[in-house]
């Protein structure tokens, strides 16, 4: 009997200590943190340095302070640029740990240096006119941008958005002779807003941005021209977990319902 009795202690001691271990091994695996999104309990710390296109300012600002809030240990700090010149930086060395690129063409400059291995297209954008609120030229439509006397600004040629305006124009079977071609999005969207130009043609969510500094036109289904957006955490970034966990949150239903509001689709 005595020996019986010690067996059966043991076993519950056993038992109970297996239990305890299974509870601990499931709630170390993930927690929930602000935003609503998944991640380790593994913090990730330091600062992550995000190289994104400009057109992303608003949501990625937004995103930033969102993850910073769920990982109090990381500081995101934003670059914002062409997607172009960003590629062209990250080929040359600069200190980013992601990217988020208006077109999978600069990130494939990207991934053909050896700077990403494996990207993920996140959002989808479309083009729209704007025009400022008084609208001068009287711009209704795409047709009015070949008008002789309108002075339109557009992103250069090697710039996504210069390059899906060309698309539209090719849509629409018409020539646009800019009066100025633009770097960046937001910088062919200032014209606008300061009335340098007649029109801009920019993303829809830029001209959301804007709200009442622009007035825009929308370009009708069959002759508008999209980009896809897709983001890498960096093979060489210095920072590597904290890249990967920015990625995995902009791609989270959280970042996602504020990608939505500031215009962007789905890809």
């Amino acid at each position: 009997m005595h020996r019986h009795f010690v067996a059966v202690i043991a076993l519950t001691a056993a038992l109970a200590l297996a239990s305890g271990c299974s509870s601990s091994t499931k709630s170390s695996q993930q927690s929930t943190p602000a935003g609503g999104g998944t991640s380790s309990t593994a913090a990730v710390s330091g600062t992550v340095n995000v190289f994104a296109a400009s057109s992303l300012t608003e949501a990625f600002t937004t995103i930033a302070t969102q993850f910073e809030a769920a990982n109090p240990g990381v500081k995101i700090k934003l670059n914002f640029g062409a997607s172009s010149d960003l590629a062209n930086s990250i080929n040359q060395g600069a200190p980013a740990d992601v990217f988020a690129s208006a077109s999978p063409k600069n990130m494939q400059q990207v991934n053909d240096a050896g700077g990403a291995s494996a990207s993920t297209n996140f959002v989808k954008n479309f083009m729209e006119i704007a025009v400022p609120p008084n609208n001068p030229a009287g711009i209704t439509g795409v047709a009015d941008l070949a008008k002789k006397g309108v002075k339109v600004a557009l992103c250069a040629a090697q710039v996504p958005c210069g390059k899906t305006a060309a698309q539209v124009f090719t849509n629409a079977k018409i020539t646009v002779k800019p009066v100025t071609l633009e770097q960046n999005v937001k910088s062919t969207l200032t014209k606008v807003e300061l009335g340098e130009v007649d029109a801009g043609v920019v993303y829809v969510t830029d001209v959301r941005a804007a709200g009442s500094k622009v007035k825009g036109i929308v370009i009708p289904a069959h002759l508008d021209a999209s980009t896809e957006y897709p983001i890498a955490a960096l093979t060489k970034a210095a920072h590597s977990a904290g890249a990967k966990a920015f990625v995995a949150y902009v791609l989270s239903p959280a970042a996602q319902t504020v990608l939505a509001a500031a215009g962007f689709e789905k890809p």
